[in-house]
């Protein structure tokens, strides 16, 4: 009878103690962890991306300890919405103010499957702004009707705020953290950082365009509409995501590991 091979330690590898749907969730959120270490959309290892496990009330999200760049399929921490861990294969455990936030928005909204957090400088300089994202940007005018905004409670330790944190985004595809960061939603890796990427660009295109010093032109109403118009159609977000993944395959073939 054949049998399968353990590792140094004794277990079985990840990949094979897991199903193919965890296996695949595991491949695609570690491509977007190194996706974002190319962005330089990182803070050190004060930042989180979770993925939902297909069919089980459960989630994975990055080792507390690990750099994006070093992050891989195997690496990544399942974890229940009531925060019990279920496997931890490095060992790092995770990090506390990330379980708040992600078991919120994987605990209310069923239907995301990834969440995306950033503390980058101009998501972060947006949201110090008391007047947040501005209509002035082909960016900031597609995703606008897509954009709450979530109060700073402080750093996100208090398992209370999760239920005013899911008020504030609702059905939405995108929260900003006042005078935090950025969090993004999708049904899909894809969809995820297709909303992640465009609040992204609208935010430089703010903070580039108030640091000149002159008064900016806000778009108008009725092109702000037509805007929301063409994102409403949006609903396939395969062609954007293909390229990401063709990308993190050539800078960093090792998150599949």
């Amino acid at each position: 009878m054949a049998t399968q091979s353990t590792d140094s330690t004794g277990f079985l590898p990840v990949r094979d103690r897991v199903t193919k749907a965890e296996w695949d969730a595991r491949v695609e959120l570690a491509a977007l962890y190194r996706l974002l270490d190319h962005m330089r959309w990182t803070d050190s290892i004060y930042t989180h991306i979770s993925m939902r496990v297909p069919n089980e009330e459960a989630f994975l999200i990055n080792p507390f300890g690990m750099l994006y760049s070093e992050v891989i399929a195997s690496s990544l921490v399942k974890i229940d919405i009531e925060g019990r861990i279920l496997d931890d294969p490095v060992g790092l455990g995770i990090n506390t103010a990330g379980f708040v936030i992600h078991s919120a928005v994987h605990g209310h909204r069923h239907e995301v499957a990834c969440v995306i957090h950033t503390h980058t400088r101009a998501g972060a300089g947006v949201a110090a702004q008391e007047h947040g994202l501005l209509p002035i940007s082909q960016h900031a005018a597609v995703l606008f009707e897509h954009v709450r905004y979530h109060d700073f409670e402080g750093v996100a330790l208090d398992l209370g705020e999760r239920e005013r944190l899911v008020a504030d985004l609702g059905d939405r595809n995108l929260l900003i953290l006042r005078n935090h960061g950025l969090l993004a939603v999708g049904r899909s890796a894809g969809e995820a950082f297709f909303f992640l990427n465009g609040l992204e660009r609208a935010c430089e295109i703010q903070i580039a365009a108030l640091a000149g010093g002159s008064e900016v032109r806000r778009i108008s109403a009725e092109a702000m509409q037509a805007c929301g118009r063409v994102m409403a159609a949006q609903t396939d977000f395969s062609r954007d995501w293909a390229p990401m993944l063709r990308l993190v395959d050539r800078i960093a073939p090792d998150y599949r590991s």
